[in-house]
C-alpha cells in the first residue's frame, strides 16, 4: 500500500465537509480540511442561518404593529439596521468558532487556504505545498449565479446582503426562487420598498401552485411589487449613487440596491478536476454514484457541488454516509425521497412529498384535502391573512403523498408531518389522531 500524508483530504469546510471530516476521524482516519473562506460554509456563514436570523429580526415590525391590540403601548419605536446586521454577524463568528472547535477536538488539521486537485491522490495548497491523500472529498458547495448584462458589477448577490452598510430605501430583487422570496420579505418588513423581477410568471416552481398563489397574494398585500415576464437589460450607477435599472420600459427604475438571486452554480472553477479525470455534468456539477464516488476511484463529492439536492441537511447526510462507507466499514447511501423543505417568506410556506400536479401525473386519481383558515394569531392584525394547508392522498390506498402549507410557523409544523409521510401513513391515521386544541397544527388532523 502506498503511503499518504492523510487518509482523507477534504476540500471545503461547509456542513457536508465538516460532517464527513468529523465522522471519518472518529473512525480512526487521519483527516485534513482546506477552506479558502471561512469554516462553516454557505449555510452558517452566508446562507440559511444568518438569513433566518434576519427573518426573526424583521418579524418584530409586524409584531409591534399588533401590540396595541394585545394591550401594549409602544412609544418611540424605531429600527436600526446596523444593530441587527452586527448582531447577526457576531453570531456567525460564534458559530464559525464552534465548527472550528469540532474539527480540532477530532484532531482534524485545518488549512485556511485554497486547495486544488493535482491528481487522483494529491492536492496543492495555494502556498505551493503538495499533499497526498488516500481519498479526496470535494465539498466546496455552490456559488451565486450572476447573469451577463451591462452594469451587473453594480449588483450584489445574497453573499453581500448580510453586510450592507445601510438599509436600502428601494430594493430590487431579481429571481423567483426561495432566496429571492426570503430577502424580499425581510426587507419589505424592515421598511424597504421592494420590487421582485422575474423572467416568467411562475415563482417557487417546485412548490404547490395553490400555496404559491396564496403567498403571492399575501406578499402583494404587504406592499411587495412583482414584475413578471421581466428581465434586466442594463444597470447604470447615477451620480447620486443610486442605480438606474432598464427593464425595457420607457422609464428606468431607480433603486438603491439590486439583489441578483437567480440560482447557484456548483463552485468548480479552477478546482483542477481535469487533473484527475473527474466527470462533470453540463452545468459543471460533479457526477457521482450512490456512494458519492466520482469517476476517479479515490475522489468523492458531497453537497451542492454535486447538484443533487441543494439543502444543508442533505449535504450533512451525504457527508456522514460517505464517512461510514469509506472508513466505518458500513456502506450507506442517502434516501432522497420525501425531503421536507421550506421558504421562510412572511408568512412562511413548507412542503413535503408530491404537489397536487405531480401526484395527478403519477397516480391519476388522487384526493385533495384542505383547510383554508385565519390563524388565531392573525386576529390581532388588521390584515385578513389566511393560512392554507393541503394534503394530497392516493385515492386507492389512502396513502398520504404530499403535505403543503402556508401560515405562521408552517415549517415547524411540517417537520413533524414529514415523519408521518416518510413512514407511509394514510389519511386515516391523521383522522384517528386527536387534535391538539387550540393550535394551527390541529388543522392537519381535521382536513376535509
Amino acid at each position: 500500500m502506498p503511503q499518504f500524508d492523510y487518509d482523507l483530504f477534504v476540500i471545503g469546510a461547509g456542513s457536508g465537509g465538516v460532517r464527513a471530516a468529523r465522522i471519518s476521524a472518529s473512525h480512526g482516519a487521519r483527516v485534513a480540511v482546506a477552506e479558502e473562506h471561512r469554516v462553516g460554509g454557505t449555510c452558517v456563514i452566508r446562507g440559511c442561518v444568518p438569513k433566518k436570523m434576519l427573518v426573526y429580526g424583521s418579524m418584530f415590525a409586524e409584531e409591534l404593529g399588533h401590540a396595541e391590540h394585545y394591550g401594549w403601548t409602544v412609544t418611540g419605536k424605531s429600527f436600526d439596521w446596523a444593530t441587527l446586521r452586527d448582531f447577526v454577524n457576531s453570531d456567525v463568528d460564534r458559530l464559525e468558532g464552534l465548527y472550528g472547535q469540532t474539527l480540532a477536538s477530532h484532531k482534524v488539521e485545518v488549512f485556511a487556504t485554497r486547495a486544488t486537485i493535482t491528481g487522483p491522490n494529491s492536492v496543492r495548497l495555494a502556498s505551493g505545498r503538495e499533499i497526498s491523500a488516500a481519498h479526496i472529498l470535494i465539498a466546496v458547495g455552490a456559488w451565486p449565479a450572476m447573469p451577463d448584462f451591462p452594469g451587473v458589477e453594480h449588483c450584489i448577490s445574497s453573499n453581500e446582503m448580510f453586510h450592507l452598510e445601510t438599509l436600502p430605501r428601494c430594493l430590487m430583487v431579481v429571481g423567483g426562487g426561495y432566496i429571492a422570496m426570503e430577502f424580499a420579505g425581510i426587507f419589505n418588513a424592515l421598511g424597504s420598498e421592494v420590487t421582485v423581477v422575474n423572467r416568467t410568471d411562475r415563482i417557487l416552481r417546485s412548490y404547490d401552485e395553490q400555496i404559491v398563489e396564496r403567498m403571492l397574494h399575501i406578499a402583494m398585500g404587504r406592499g411587495i411589487n412583482f414584475r413578471m415576464h421581466s428581465s434586466i437589460r442594463s444597470v447604470e450607477k447615477g451620480d447620486d449613487g443610486c442605480l438606474l435599472v432598464d427593464l425595457g420600459d420607457a422609464n428606468r427604475v431607480k433603486v438603491d440596491q439590486v439583489l441578483i438571486a437567480t440560482g447557484r452554480n456548483p463552485k468548480v472553477n479552477g478546482l483542477g478536476l481535469e487533473n484527475a479525470g473527474v466527470e462533470q455534468a453540463a452545468n459543471g456539477a460533479i457526477v457521482v454514484d450512490e456512494y458519492s464516488r466520482t469517476s476517479s476511484a479515490c475522489i468523492y463529492a458531497v453537497g451542492d457541488v454535486t447538484d443533487r439536492v441543494q439543502l444543508t441537511p442533505v449535504a450533512i447526510r451525504e457527508g456522514h454516509a460517505f464517512a461510514d462507507s469509506v472508513f466505518g466499514n458500513n456502506p450507506r447511501t442517502v434516501d432522497y425521497s420525501h425531503i421536507p423543505s421550506a421558504v421562510f417568506s412572511q408568512p412562511p410556506l413548507a412542503s413535503v412529498g408530491l404537489t397536487e400536479t405531480e401526484a395527478r401525473a403519477t397516480y391519476g386519481n388522487v384526493k385533495v384535502y384542505s383547510s383554508d383558515f385565519r390563524p388565531m394569531k392573525n386576529l390581532f392584525s388588521a390584515h385578513p391573512e389566511r393560512g392554507l394547508y393541503k394534503m394530497i392522498v392516493d385515492e386507492v390506498s389512502g396513502k398520504v403523498l404530499g403535505i403543503h402549507m402556508i401560515g405562521p410557523e408552517a415549517p415547524e409544523i411540517l417537520q413533524v408531518a414529514a415523519v408521518a409521510l416518510k413512514a407511509g401513513l394514510t389519511k386515516q391515521a391523521f383522522d384517528d389522531t386527536v387534535a391538539l386544541h387550540p393550535s394551527m397544527a390541529e388543522e392537519l388532523v381535521l382536513l376535509k
